[in-house]
């Protein structure tokens, strides 16, 4: 069997030229907030050398000791206002209340960044930053991955975070990107995602292609990985994916295939229920019992 190591390293080298791994990361506090269900640090991190990255870190009141924490990403939505702003006001296809209160109250930390084009982010388009990119030998999705892989380095530098726990979470957009990092980052504990855990071939079979901005789509993956094969490299950690049977960007057929290839790869990696895929006869967002199950699978997880 292939090293996990190695294919991790695979996957990296197809995102484009990217920044140096090694680079240092910093941040600054802009404003701190004491909001009725959390405290609000207003950041702007420095974690690519090439743009400064706007971003929230909200924690419990009165928090004592290294708490657990979440790296949560934002969807897109082609609300490219949003942003960040999703973690404390939450989207229509969210339940109430926002991530934000959910998890401080729960005594989780969150951490959520802008990532290129959104929010404190905008001012060029999806398009334009895309085509910048490809010019110049990068890929839009490489630079939002890496972006996240370093925003666990940021998060894991802090005193009031337990670097042993931190979890990833997002919906649609905030979903994949919550499964790449995972897939290339052993340091995160538990993954969940929401609404776009997406068979590529099963996509291409459906012509949901479009479904997807050009942000999601990089060259030649296909040569290389299927999305199963991705997400056999968060094994044996734990992973809770929730789709909808009716949701046009996660086809049945290939829930279905993503399904028996992450089964078996968590009985080879001897951890059988550390996976699960929760379906529902529903759409493209979150369901109530979607959000029940998400609380409770950080609670035993993390």
């Amino acid at each position: 069997m292939t090293d996990p190591q190695s294919r991790r390293s695979q996957l990296y080298g197809l995102l484009g030229d990217l920044p140096p791994q090694d680079r240092p990361v910093s941040g600054r506090v802009v404003t701190e907030e004491r909001r009725p269900h959390y405290i609000l640090e207003k950041l702007l991190l420095d974690l690519n050398g090439v743009e400064p990255v706007p971003a929230y870190f909200v924690r419990p009141h009165e928090a004592r000791g290294p708490l657990p924490v979440v790296l949560y990403h934002h969807a897109h939505g082609g609300d490219y206002a949003l942003g960040k702003d999703e973690l404390l006001a939450g989207r229509d296809l969210l339940q109430a209340p926002p991530y934000a209160e959910a998890l401080a109250e729960r005594g989780y930390a969150a951490l959520c960044i802008d990532m290129w084009s959104f929010g404190e982010r905008r001012g060029r388009t999806e398009s334009e930053t895309f085509k910048q990119m490809l010019w110049e030998g990068k890929v839009l999705w490489g630079m939002m991955v890496y972006d996240a892989l370093r925003s666990v380095d940021y998060l894991a530098a802090r005193p009031d975070v337990d670097a042993g726990r931190i979890a990833t979470l997002g919906l649609s957009m905030g979903s994949t990107l919550a499964w790449w990092l995972a897939a290339l980052d052993p340091r995160v504990k538990v993954t969940v995602d929401i609404c776009c855990l997406t068979d590529f071939h099963a996509l291409i079979d459906s012509r949901g292609l479009d479904g997807h901005g050009v942000y999601y789509y990089v060259p030649s993956l296909l040569k290389h990985f299927t999305t199963g094969q991705i997400n056999a490299l968060i094994a044996p950690r734990a992973h809770l994916a929730l789709a909808g049977d009716y949701d046009r960007l996660t086809p049945r057929a290939g829930l279905d295939r993503i399904d028996v290839e992450l089964r078996a790869a968590y009985v080879q990696a001897g951890a059988p229920d550390a996976w699960r895929l929760l379906r529902y006869p529903t759409g493209h967002f979150e369901t109530a019992d979607m959000r029940v199950q998400i609380l409770r699978f950080l609670a035993d997880h993390l």
